[in-house]
């Protein structure tokens, strides 16, 4: 038999923590925390992260496990999930990936083949003294199919894609199209996946005035006191999204209500990203939150409960 795994996926602010906790509760599940940024020490604001008390005694994984100097990959990410996975079933509890990142959850649910890949500071760093046109125009020149899809002012992604094109002398759109091609049919696991979206208008309402609520909770003394301990944006930490701002307007790039402004469309723009992705998969079992959000409706809940019953305890 294979082991039992419950993804739940969705754009960043829809609230799948707060669900995760409720769904953990009822089944008897452990936490896996599927976000690329969470895994850090000290970068608990702008990540959103959850207390200890918020937990409400479940169990939790893959938080603050490295500190910010880390290089932390998707391939580590597979290898650890893999292992938590089938801890958790020999527990007889119910493991729950919970998360944004869409490659990770892919690389769990859809099994591919990682390489690993080491961080190449020193090329990092010669890659962040180019313009943002020189990047693009290298990324056009080594990997056209994913410079079509990345947007020319997203240097963290077209950064990284050329690491792994230097790196492994293939670019990453092949590694990609590779492993799509080659994985066993087979999935490595009896999964279900639940994805939760809100409309959009709620959704980028909620995303504003999360990070409106961050700046008021401390998230520039929190990337100060980063940058104080040497972590600055050569660090794959500090690239996720409200860290970079904090750090310009440190800079005296911009003002703060300039960096507010530039997380909060940064985040927007993320949230269209995961949904784009996830929408391409036709395994997910969507719910639209907006009305348990409005109106504290158990309904949706227990449409969510039902399913995995059905699933997991038939």
């Amino acid at each position: 038999m294979r082991e039992k795994l419950l993804v739940i996926v969705g754009p960043t602010a829809v609230g799948k923590s707060k669900i995760a906790l409720k769904i953990a509760k009822r089944f008897n599940g452990e936490i896996i925390s599927g976000d690329s940024i969470q895994v850090y020490r000290g970068l608990d604001i702008g990540t959103a992260k959850i207390t200890t008390a918020e937990m409400q005694g479940i169990r939790h994984h893959l938080i603050d496990i490295h500190d910010p100097d880390y290089y932390y990959s998707v391939a580590e990410f597979q290898r650890s999930a893999k292992q938590l996975i089938t801890e958790i079933n020999q527990r007889g509890c119910l493991p729950i990936i919970v998360g944004g990142t869409g490659l990770y959850i892919k690389a769990i649910t859809e099994n591919y083949n990682l390489p690993e890949l080491t961080a190449d500071l020193k090329l990092r760093e010669e890659l962040s003294k180019l313009s943002k046109e020189e990047l693009y125009n290298q990324l056009c020149q080594h990997d056209p199919v994913t410079a079509k899809r990345l947007h020319p002012n997203d240097q963290k992604r077209i950064i990284r894609a050329l690491e792994v094109y230097h790196q492994l002398g293939k670019p990453i759109s092949q590694l990609i199209a590779e492993q799509q091609t080659s994985r066993e049919n087979e999935l490595s696991y009896d999964q279900l996946i639940i994805g939760l979206d809100l409309k959009r208008q709620l959704l980028y309402e909620r995303i504003n005035k999360r990070v409106e609520s961050m700046i008021e909770q401390g998230l520039v003394s929190e990337v100060e006191s980063l940058k104080f301990a040497g972590y600055d944006e050569k660090y794959n930490s500090m690239q996720g999204i409200g860290y970079k701002e904090v750090l310009r307007h440190l800079a005296g790039e911009s003002t703060l209500a300039e960096a507010v402004v530039m997380v909060q469309q940064a985040t927007r723009n993320f949230a269209k990203r995961q949904l784009s992705l996830f929408r391409a998969n036709d395994s997910i079992n969507w719910f639209d939150l907006t009305e348990y959000h409005e109106k504290h409706d158990e309904t949706i809940l227990d449409t969510i409960y039902s399913l995995i019953a059905k699933r997991f305890q038939p």
